[in-house]
């Protein structure tokens, strides 16, 4: 008779939800840009129009107001997205070349500090030892070891190109940044009242608001429900805050037309 365990059919093991790996953040190159600036360029432009509005201007005033000021602070934001850049990187590149130097001329002092840090991270002083004179063999990888352990940089990418990174914010700074202005170019054919077209701008700044915070709960591996609710509350509080203010300057403080 043949052992009768090796007939018991194998059940695939069973998934530990705790031990379940994580999901790994939406990635891209240029992911981040757009989300971010999205969500800048809703809440900024959604404010405007709720200023506006409670200040009971025409729909005229609001569309030459917004798209004049969309178009000013998406070069601001682009321009500025690309000198952040530009200098992160150029930063990267002079400390690399600091790095260097002190490896190249204070080797054995800068491998002391690195095994110092590598112990104080909590690995014994014979392994942080025995793996500084691992990478003491190979310059580049010691100074890119140097970089990041104590001064938390990582080698400058030099396949990025900090003018797309600006041109890409703001082209999404314009894309998104439409979307509470669209709702008084849509509804011309149907309705004059501007408190009608408000309201269709806060439908549509809404629902931009939403899925920009679905995409940065995709990224950032967040809830959706709470990274979506988050999104909304801070769009709300600002063009709440916004109303408020155009509301109180016209009619208690009495500026008019």
């Amino acid at each position: 008779m043949g052992d009768s365990r090796n007939n018991v059919p194998l059940l695939p093991p069973l998934m530990d939800e705790e031990n379940e790996r994580p999901k790994e953040p939406w990635k891209g190159e240029f992911v981040k840009s757009i989300v971010y600036a999205g969500l800048d360029a809703i809440v900024t432009s959604f404010s405007l129009i709720s200023s506006i509005s409670a200040g009971r201007l025409s729909s005229v005033d609001v569309l030459v107001l917004g798209f004049a000021n969309l178009v000013a602070d998406g070069i601001s934001m682009g321009f500025g997205d690309f000198v952040s850049s530009s200098t992160e990187r150029d930063v990267a590149v002079k400390e690399r070349s600091v790095t260097e130097w002190d490896v190249e001329h204070h080797r054995r002092n800068q491998q002391h500090e690195l095994v110092q840090r590598y112990q104080a991270l909590g690995m014994n002083a014979g392994d942080a030892a025995m793996v500084v004179s691992i990478f003491a063999k190979y310059p580049d990888i010691l100074v890119d070891e140097k970089m990041a352990a104590e001064k938390g940089m990582l080698p400058a990418d030099q396949t990025e190109k900090p003018w797309k990174n600006g041109l890409v914010t703001f082209a999404a700074f314009l894309v998104f940044g439409c979307a509470p202005i669209l709702a008084f170019i849509i509804l011309i054919p149907f309705t004059k009242s501007v408190k009608i077209k408000f309201i269709g701008a806060c439908v549509l700044s809404a629902l931009a608001l939403a899925l920009l915070g679905i995409a940065k709960a995709k990224i950032a591996g967040q809830n959706y429900a709470v990274s979506t609710g988050i999104t909304l509350f801070n769009g709300a509080v600002a063009g709440a805050a916004a109303y408020a203010i155009g509301w109180t300057l016209r009619n208690v403080a009495g500026l008019e037309e």
